[in-house]
């Protein structure tokens, strides 16, 4: 019964195809390309170059917004690359705690852990030792290297925090 069913189907779709094809190729011009040819030519297009308009109050909120966005990362705390506010900062916190506003974050404390401890871990995620479907998409393709340089940034934390002070 199902092969019956399968075989209507294909007849069905091969039987749409040839009545496509029979009228005018659709999506490969057909009669539509011949009238959209004819306007081309009863019609003069002009081109007028459009002067740079002010920015409402929608947009200059909007950049105020992005400008702050960049900034927050490392507000009331030190410089963090690029990369981990893209990766980390969201669950460990821009400085590593683990810890915003006195709530704890997803992520755990970074902060203080040597750069072998974090590169063990880290490793442990990439590799599946340790299930956390979050760290192992977000590590999944980065090289060994990638992971030695966060857990050396991460590492150098407290004394990133120590040279602000």
């Amino acid at each position: 019964m199902k092969n019956i069913i399968v075989g209507l189907f294909t007849l069905l779709i091969i039987g749409l195809m040839v009545f496509t094809f029979n009228q005018g190729r659709a999506f490969n011009g057909g009669e539509q390309a011949k009238v959209i040819k004819d306007f081309g030519d009863s019609v003069t297009l002009t081109y007028t170059k459009d002067t740079p308009k002010e920015k409402d109050d929608r947009a200059k909120e909007a950049e105020a917004l992005n400008s702050l966005k960049e900034k927050a990362g490392n507000i009331g705390s030190f410089k963090v690359s690029k990369e981990y506010k893209q990766k980390c900062a969201s669950c460990h916190g821009a400085n590593g705690a683990g810890v915003q506003n006195g709530r704890t974050l997803m992520g755990t404390r970074l902060f203080g852990q040597t750069s072998d401890e974090i590169y063990k871990k880290l490793d442990d995620y990439k590799s599946g030792r340790t299930e956390n479907m979050i760290m192992r998409g977000l590590l999944i393709r980065l090289s060994k290297e990638d992971l030695r340089r966060f857990a050396d940034e991460i590492a150098d934390f407290p004394v990133r925090q120590k040279a602000m002070k």
